[in-house]
């Protein structure tokens, strides 16, 4: 009625409103714009997390019912040495400090430093002429009372004739009989002296009382050397054989001495400090008398015959003593163990393509194969690669060589197309 009246009185509707609007929106455009980003963003944040965890478990669900490759092995029956382990040390058989039984001047040397050497070879010499003519005053003081000695006699027999004429009395007779003994008595004596002085001159030849290696030396020619000398000339070892000292937990000893009281001497092997090369082998030959209470270890002693001269003195070797077999066992790469909450156990693969958790004992370990005592049965098949993604249930596909190689001989085949286009 309004709107008739003022077309009526010849006056044009009020549009201020929408005027007013337009205006508003030409001077706070900038602000519209903001404000719609901000409610833009806003509704991304809440929607992508939405979004990407229906996708997560959307892919959690595909995963799960997808199979996964796994890698698995059968556990079989066979024998399975036992060892025991430990850190050894080379001894030599024997060391001798080679050292000059007399004083004297060190003339010459017989021997290259770090060389072998046989029993009897001759190492050094000394200057002998101090000895020769000590050998020559004992043989000259011999040869003269083996005179007197032949006259006291001679005297004796003509005395023993004059006592028979009753021309002399029996005391001039015994007297001559006892300077008879005296004179034998220092004859033997001459004869000690000989054989000294001659033994000295042996000494003045120093010999290798071993075979062996010897080392560097002490002491250069022309030095005076004593009896006294620590150092000595020079140190031989001997190394065929050879002995290595290694120590094993007492908890290990009734197993050794088993061995031993049973008349066996146990295989030992040696190794390098990586534990892969073998060096030598030998056989246990000794085990010590007393426990170390601050290890609780006790030593043992193997011998190595050592013909290529591998070990050497003082060398660190790895040791493993065999000291038992179990035959027939069941056995299975260690790969395969598992551990967690419930101990140690390995995922056994079913007829189906699911795997189940089996929890297992374990026995020795010998390389990449571990006996298991309980738990499972040679002939079942369990995962070796691949066990970290599974679960009770969970499906597998068995990985082969041939599987693992199919991607790649694929894109050799592909190459190969491309070449001859």
């Amino acid at each position: 009625m309004k709107q008739t009246s003022d077309q009526e009185a010849g006056r044009e509707p009020d549009k201020t409103g929408g005027r007013n609007i337009f205006h508003f929106i030409r001077k706070h455009w900038i602000l519209l714009i903001v404000a719609v980003i901000i409610i833009v963003i806003i509704a991304a944040m809440i929607i992508a997390p939405i979004s990407a965890k229906r996708k997560a478990d959307k892919q959690a669900r595909d995963l799960s019912q997808r199979p996964q490759p796994v890698t698995a092995v059968v556990t079989k029956k066979a024998a399975l040495d036992v060892y025991l382990r430990a850190l050894g040390t080379v001894i030599p058989t024997n060391t001798v400090t080679v050292k000059s039984q007399v004083s004297g001047q060190l003339m010459s040397l017989h021997f290259q430093e770090g060389q072998m050497v046989k029993k009897g070879d001759l190492l050094a010499e000394i200057d002998p002429r101090p000895f020769q003519v000590q050998l020559m005053q004992a043989e000259g003081q011999l040869a003269r009372d083996e005179e007197l000695l032949k006259n006291a006699e001679a005297d004796l027999v003509r005395y023993k004739l004059l006592l028979a004429q009753d021309s002399i009395s029996i005391l001039q007779v015994t007297t001559q009989e006892s300077l008879v003994k005296q004179y034998k008595g220092v004859i033997q004596t001459d004869k000690g002296q000989v054989a000294n002085a001659r033994l000295q001159l042996t000494y003045a030849r120093i010999v290798a009382p071993l075979s062996g290696r010897v080392g560097l030396r002490q002491v250069d020619p022309g030095n005076m050397i004593l009896t006294s000398d620590a150092g000595g000339i020079v140190v031989i070892t001997q190394l065929q054989p050879v002995t290595v000292v290694f120590s094993v937990p007492q908890d290990n000893l009734p197993l050794v001495l088993k061995r031993l009281h049973a008349g066996e001497n146990p295989p030992v092997f040696a190794y390098d400090q990586e534990g892969k090369i073998l060096l030598a082998s030998g056989k246990l030959m000794a085990v010590d008398n007393q426990i170390d209470t601050a290890t609780g270890t006790v030593k043992l002693k193997a011998m190595f015959e050592n013909r290529d001269n591998t070990l050497f003195p003082n060398q660190f070797v790895n040791i493993r003593l065999k000291v038992d077999t179990l035959t027939d066992a069941t056995v299975m790469s260690t790969a395969a163990v598992q551990r967690g909450s419930i101990g140690t156990f390995a995922y056994i693969v079913r007829e189906d393509k699911t795997v189940a958790v089996k929890a297992i004992k374990l026995g020795p370990t010998e390389g990449d194969t571990v006996a298991v005592i309980e738990g499972l049965t040679p002939g079942e098949m369990v995962v070796t690669v691949g066990g970290d993604k599974l679960r009770e249930g969970s499906k597998v596909e068995i990985m082969t060589p041939e599987s693992k190689n199919a991607p790649d001989q694929a894109i050799k085949k592909n190459n190969g197309r491309t070449q001859k286009k």
